[in-house]
């Protein structure tokens, strides 16, 4: 990779780059097919586009500006942590929440010191270069461990665990690597626990606080169209992050925590703004792995695929099991779970994006330290994902139990004070042969439509729910959540559900 930070960039340069990508995001998008057969994580994919369109490759695109390519990928990643936050289930991750954090925190701490060890005693790399190179190295992407994951449910504690460390790791190690490639000296380590601590804490604060406001004001102020919920939340997530580092807070761990609140708070129109926000997340990641394809340049870095496989070996054999084994230890993880949590170590994007901070810092040997991480990502991710839905067949860790949930979308009445509630029947739901007045919804709420077969009709109390079903219902605001949950609760456990001690809360959005 060449440093061309001197050169600035000219309209020129953005007109050709903007031509580029959008190419770029029309063959990555089909290439979203050949990823999901493949088993291969789609972050594979798109470098490889972007290797091919770069310089040593077919594209012959010469492409070397690691600053508006960091600038991009932290964009990129509010946009990706956004959507994870937005999905995280808030009934998977409360009870592991101790042991994400320990992960986060204390394990980030052990694979850096130990990754960091490993680079400076068996490569020979100065300590900075290695304490850089481990601190980069040392979080996980939580969209390369579930793009290989989603075809194979997992235990709630695994895929709770493993998502909110993948979600609140970034801001410790964002932190580690500006620390690291700062001019000058590195403070002592007592210092950058105390930086990291009040960092955290104003992210967290602020995110929290953010998403709390911003959920009260969508969930009673009536917009005028639906298409404006979606964009509302996402501009609530981006001011989550601003604010944060505004304040010399997290902004990531600000963004996740934000979306995360808002994620759980049954929005209106959901399913749209879920979609809406998962969109948006492909084409990040999809802009931000093209691009670092470009920023490399593959016949540089041929000395270094040796180190960085040593690195990237003590990374995955020792330093991630390891910091798995001591930060779970009070916790009495089952060691199955511990031992797909040590291999579902993935690192991502993430971890390039940050090897950009030191090239942008003129840190010396920066573009080794780019060019190892790059290695170390690409060969490390091609022998993790494809293995990992193996590995967890092979513990034992699926979960096929339960009954799908039902998708609920709210909309609501502004001036007759109600919501109106869309809701789809999935083909395991147990709400499958209830009739409606077996559905014992709360007084003020009524199955107003039903749509089956792409023919609606007015239900009779005695009409028979089917799969398939799409159900309209009218419910006043003060018995809205009461109804939602007695659908959710019939939906997972039948007509019965309130006697069987089913319910709906905590279900799934």
């Amino acid at each position: 990779m060449h440093q061309g930070r001197e050169r600035p960039l000219s309209i020129h340069d953005l007109n050709e780059l903007l031509l580029v990508c959008s190419i770029v995001l029309l063959v990555a998008v089909a290439a979203v097919r050949i990823s999901s057969r493949s088993g291969l994580p789609s972050l594979l994919v798109y470098l490889g586009i972007g290797v091919l369109m770069g310089e040593d490759g077919i594209g012959g695109i010469h492409f070397d500006n690691a600053e508006l390519t960091q600038v991009i990928g932290y964009a990129a990643l509010v946009v990706i942590l956004a959507e994870g936050g937005l999905g995280t289930k808030w009934k998977e991750i409360k009870p592991v929440l101790p042991a994400a954090t320990s992960l986060a925190l204390a394990g980030v701490a052990a694979s850096v010191g130990i990754t960091a060890a490993a680079a400076h005693y068996l490569v020979g790399l100065e300590w900075r270069q290695a304490l850089i190179i481990g601190a980069v190295v040392s979080s996980t992407d939580a969209a390369a461990v579930f793009s290989v994951l989603r075809k194979i449910p997992l235990p709630a504690r695994v895929t709770g665990t493993l998502e909110a460390e993948s979600g609140f790791n970034d801001a410790p190690v964002v932190i580690l690597v500006v620390s690291f490639s700062a001019v000058g000296p590195i403070e002592h380590w007592y210092v950058l626990i105390g930086e990291i601590t009040l960092e955290l804490a104003i992210g967290a604060a602020i995110g929290l606080a953010v998403g709390w406001l911003g959920s009260w004001g969508l969930r009673h102020v009536a917009l005028p169209a639906s298409g404006l919920y979606p964009i509302a939340v996402m501009a609530i997530a981006v001011t989550a992050y601003a604010a944060g580092a505004l304040a010399h807070g997290s902004g990531f761990l600000a963004v996740y925590l934000a979306s995360m609140v808002m994620g759980n708070a049954r929005l209106p129109h959901w399913p749209a703004t879920r979609g809406f926000a998962d969109g948006l997340g492909w084409i990040a990641q999809i802009g931000m792995f093209v691009l670092l394809g470009l920023l490399v340049t593959p016949h540089e870095i041929g000395d270094d695929i040796v180190p960085a496989l040593v690195i990237g070996l003590v990374l995955t054999m020792v330093a991630r099991p390891l910091s798995v084994v001591l930060c779970l230890l009070p916790f009495r993880v089952p060691w199955r779970e511990q031992t797909l949590m040590s291999w579902a170590g993935l690192r991502g994007a993430v971890p390039i994006i940050l090897a950009t901070i030191p090239v942008v810092s003129d840190v010396e040997d920066s573009d080794r330290i780019f060019n190892i991480v790059f290695v170390l990502v690409v060969v490390y991710t091609l022998l993790q994902g494809p293995t990992l839905p193996w590995v967890a067949r092979k513990l034992h860790l699926g979960d096929e139990s339960g009954a799908a949930d039902l998708g609920i979308e709210s909309a609501p009445l502004e001036q007759l004070r109600g919501h109106l509630l869309s809701v789809t029947i999935p083909t395991e739901s147990k709400m499958h042969g209830v009739e409606i007045n077996e559905l014992r919804l709360p007084a003020g709420a009524a199955v107003t439509l039903v749509v089956r077969e792409g023919t609606s009709f007015v239900p009779l109390p005695t009409t028979v729910l089917q799969r398939g079903d799409e159900l309209l219902v009218v419910a006043t605001d003060p018995v809205r959540d009461a109804a939602e949950r007695r659908l959710r609760a019939v939906g997972r456990g039948g007509k019965l559900a309130g006697w069987l001690g089913v319910n709906g809360a905590g279900a799934e959005r």
